[in-house]
C-alpha cells in the first residue's frame, strides 16, 4: 500500500494552483496539461465515486456522521489504488468529528498545506458558493463551518478558517510543508521548488519554469474559457478569477474587514497577514 500526501487548504487557497503546476511538472509534455485531467496524477478524497461501494442509499441522504465514518476506509483505498507516494485534494479540517477522524494517519506520509490572506478569501469563497461578503465572513467565522453533499462532493468538516490554518500547521511539524499563497506570486521558482524538494521530486529549473508558466492564472483561465473546468461551482461565472494578493482594500467596508480580523487575528499575525486592526 502507497502513503498518501495530503495536499490541504481551506477553500479557495491555491490547493487547485498547486495541483495544476505538479500535473504541468510530472506530464512536462509539448503544450500545457489540461485542467480538466487533474486526476492523472491526483485523488480527491470528497468524490463520490469513493464512498458509493459501501452505502445502499445516495449518499446525500447519508448524515455527516456517517460519512465521516467511511473516510478510513475510503483514504485505505486510495493508498492502494496506485503505487508509491499518491497526492490527495482535502479542505477537511486536520481532527476528528463525533470521534471519526477526518484523515487516516496509517495511510498518511504526509502534508502540504496552503494558507491565503483571510480577506481575499473570503472574496473568492463569496463568488464560489453565491454568497454576499457578510455571508463569507460568517461562513468563515463558523466553528461548525463545513460544506454540503451534492453530486460532485460529499460532505467536509471545515471549521472556521483559524481552526482549520491551527489544525494543520500547531504544532510545527516536518511532515507538514506550509506554503503561502502570496509566495507563490511573489516567488514563484523558489516556492514552487520547494514543494518539490518535499515531494523528493527532482528540481529541474527549466521544467521548472515551464510548469510554471503553463499553470500561470492566464494560462489556466484561457484554458477553462476554452474547455470549461469541471471544479467550478455552478455559483460562480468561472473558477479561475484574479489570481492576485491583496484584492479586498476597497472591496470590503470596514465592518467586514473587522468582522473577520477580530476571529482571525492571530493566526494572521502568525502568517503576516496584515489588515487594520491586525
Amino acid at each position: 500500500m502507497s502513503s498518501i500526501v495530503w495536499l490541504a487548504s481551506y477553500p479557495k487557497s491555491g490547493n487547485t494552483w498547486i495541483r495544476a503546476f505538479l500535473h504541468n511538472y510530472l506530464d512536462d509534455g509539448p503544450e500545457a496539461a489540461d485542467i480538466n485531467a487533474l486526476d492523472k496524477h491526483f485523488a480527491d478524497e470528497s468524490k463520490p465515486n469513493w464512498y458509493a461501494p459501501y452505502v445502499e442509499k445516495p449518499l446525500e441522504d447519508l448524515g455527516l456522521t456517517e460519512l465521516c465514518a467511511l473516510r478510513p476506509r475510503v483514504h485505505r483505498d486510495i493508498a492502494a489504488s496506485r503505487r508509491g507516494t499518491i497526492i490527495v485534494k482535502t479542505h477537511g479540517f486536520m481532527g476528528a468529528y463525533e470521534g471519526h477522524p477526518l484523515h487516516d494517519m496509517s495511510v498518511t506520509a504526509g502534508a502540504i498545506y496552503v494558507i491565503r490572506h483571510p480577506l481575499d478569501v473570503a472574496l473568492s469563497v463569496a463568488d464560489h458558493f453565491g454568497l454576499s461578503l457578510d455571508e463569507a465572513s460568517r461562513f468563515m467565522n463558523d466553528s461548525l463551518t463545513g460544506s454540503p453533499t451534492d453530486e460532485a462532493n460529499v460532505g467536509t468538516v471545515l471549521t472556521s478558517w483559524s481552526n482549520h490554518v491551527a489544525s494543520w500547521t500547531e504544532p510545527d511539524n516536518q511532515r507538514v510543508h506550509v506554503v503561502r499563497y502570496e509566495d507563490l506570486l511573489d516567488k514563484p521558482a523558489k516556492t514552487f521548488g520547494a514543494i518539490l524538494r518535499f515531494l523528493n521530486m527532482a528540481g529541474d529549473k527549466a521544467r521548472i519554469r515551464r510548469a510554471i508558466a503553463r499553470s500561470a492564472f492566464g494560462a489556466l483561465r484561457k484554458q477553462e474559457a476554452a474547455s470549461g473546468f469541471v471544479e467550478r461551482s455552478p455559483n460562480a461565472r468561472r473558477f479561475f478569477r484574479a489570481g492576485k494578493k491583496n484584492q479586498w482594500p476597497g472591496q470590503m467596508s470596514s465592518a467586514q474587514v473587522d468582522a473577520l480580523v477580530s476571529v482571525h487575528r492571530r493566526q494572521m499575525r502568525r502568517f503576516r497577514y496584515t489588515a487594520p486592526g491586525v
